[in-house]
């Protein structure tokens, strides 16, 4: 059973103190007395070392780690069997990290799934006093989501502070198993907790449909640690904390964090332009079964197969041919398909992909430059012009939503409006909520039909002026209500 969270307890410390109890038994058992009678040498206290060291840490980290308050509407839990379920207003906590003191915040997509209000708790400087165990002082600020992605299931947060303690991101390639790591976050509700284990895997595929790798942990993680960080001894965040695999519900030691280089992959395209943009090289590829490799006569039954090549691309450019049987990448051994496109989805724009790959029996080592891959929203920014289609008081660039391209809308509710091509470096569309994607059905209850229209309303409103605006965002229709500043 898979549950979307994070937390853990870890045996290390009993381990080390039952070591220690059984080495003094082993070692000094028949000395016992004579050691009363003449002291030795007091050894180093390892244990209070040992201690002082993590409770360090702790106080390092523990301001950066945010708690995520998230208001949302969904079915209720049924009083019987035969009742229909209730769509009622719940409340969902969840954790978050500090990446930069300007207020961005990175935590899991699924924490913020159809939210109507977020909010973030931040930690008070740590005192050191051992008696600071109540946050009378914590302050709650709103956040709004500046992007997100489903498929790595990241969200970045935006609120309206500065100076904040950002984590660094650790090393991901520098990790290794049995490393001790710590998570933090608000298991259960219980904000600013933190536990211990170690790294159980560096590489781990929950689905082998998917191309996400995990790192796995034993580090306890429950419901509501989910988004929190997972940190080294130096204090870097080595993942975020998503999910657990449990059969009872609560953690069984099998906690699973999104690695930091798919963090620092995807942070600064969040924060830019909402979403991810992925990368590809102008190929094709495909699970190898034992029936093709039998009717190809390839060298191997199983692995990844390269399917085509598109005239023109980069692969093609560098050599890369179809039936050509792929062994690595990076430097890394490439069995199953999973395993090929996670490393691939971590190249961007100029970057090289080193590929292996059997050519017959012969070994064949390609470099291919990434391209970028457009989706729908960066084709419409294609279509957008900077003087025309500019919101400067919303801080967007916004294209009308005409015949063509609602086709090119799936699920699309209505087919007008205003859709947000992208966000602009200046104006309050980071504040006011919006998202790339979003469609602006109306503004005080005024349908929206064009870009004209629109600008047109927000020029004739005075500062201080309440708005709100109907909004579809992926095939639901929800407020977002502000204030002309």
């Amino acid at each position: 059973m898979r549950r979307r969270t994070a937390s853990v307890r870890s045996p290390v410390m009993a381990c080390v103190i039952g070591i220690c109890s059984l080495s003094a038994v082993t070692l000094l058992g028949p000395c016992a007395l004579r050691a009363q009678e003449a002291p030795a040498k007091t050894a180093p206290d390892f244990l209070h070392e040992l201690s002082d060291s993590f409770q360090t840490l702790a106080r390092k980290v523990s301001p950066s780690v945010v708690q995520i308050l998230v208001t949302s509407y969904g079915p209720l839990p049924e009083a019987t069997k035969e009742e229909t379920a209730l769509i009622g207003k719940q409340h969902i906590t969840g954790s978050g990290a500090i990446l930069d003191p300007d207020g961005y915040i990175i935590t899991n997509a699924h924490v913020v799934a159809g939210a109507q209000r977020v909010r973030v708790v931040l930690s008070p400087p740590s005192s050191g006093s051992p008696n600071a165990v109540l946050r009378s002082s914590a302050r709650v600020l709103d956040a709004k989501i500046v992007g997100q992605d489903k498929e790595m299931d990241l969200a970045l947060l935006k609120i309206a502070a500065t100076g904040l303690p950002a984590l660094p991101l650790g090393d991901y390639y520098k990790l290794r198993q049995g490393q001790v790591v710590l998570a933090f976050g608000s298991p259960e509700g219980l904000e600013n907790s933190v536990s211990m284990g170690v790294i159980s895997s560096v590489a781990r595929q929950a689905n082998l449909e998917r191309p996400m790798i995990y790192i796995q942990t034993d580090a306890p993680i429950n419901p509501g640690n989910s988004g929190g960080p997972l940190v080294d001894v130096d204090g870097n965040l080595v993942g975020i904390n998503t999910f657990i695999l449990t059969q009872g519900g609560g953690s069984e030691g099998l906690g699973f964090a999104i690695p930091s280089v798919v963090v620092r992959y995807a942070y600064p395209q969040l924060k830019a332009h909402g979403h991810v943009h992925r990368g590809h090289i102008g190929a094709a590829v495909q699970a190898i079964t034992p029936v093709m490799a039998a009717a190809l006569e390839l060298p191997r039954d199983h692995g990844v197969i390269v399917t085509d090549v598109l005239p023109g691309g980069p692969a093609e450019s560098a050599g890369l041919k179809t039936q050509d049987v792929v062994v690595g990448v990076d430097d890394r051994l490439i069995a199953t398909l999973p395993q090929f496109q996670a490393l691939l989805i971590l190249h961007t724009l100029g970057d090289s992909l080193k590929v292996t790959v059997l050519r017959d029996s012969e070994k064949i080592t390609l470099q291919i430059p990434v391209i970028q891959q457009k989706d729908e929203l960066d084709r419409m920014v294609d279509l957008a012009d900077m003087e025309k289609n500019i919101i400067p008081k919303l801080g967007i660039l916004g294209l009308p939503v005409d015949e063509k391209l609602s086709q090119r809308i799936p699920g699309i509710r209505f087919a007008s409006g205003v859709i947000v091509a992208a966000l602009t470096a200046t104006g309050a569309s980071v504040e006011i909520g919006l998202l790339p994607g979003d469609i602006i059905h109306s503004l005080n209850r005024l349908p929206i039909v064009s870009v004209e229209a629109l600008r047109s309303a927000f020029d004739g409103l005075k500062p201080g002026a309440p708005v709100v605006l109907q909004v579809e965002r992926r095939g639901t229709l929800q407020y977002v209500a502000f204030e002309i500043e």
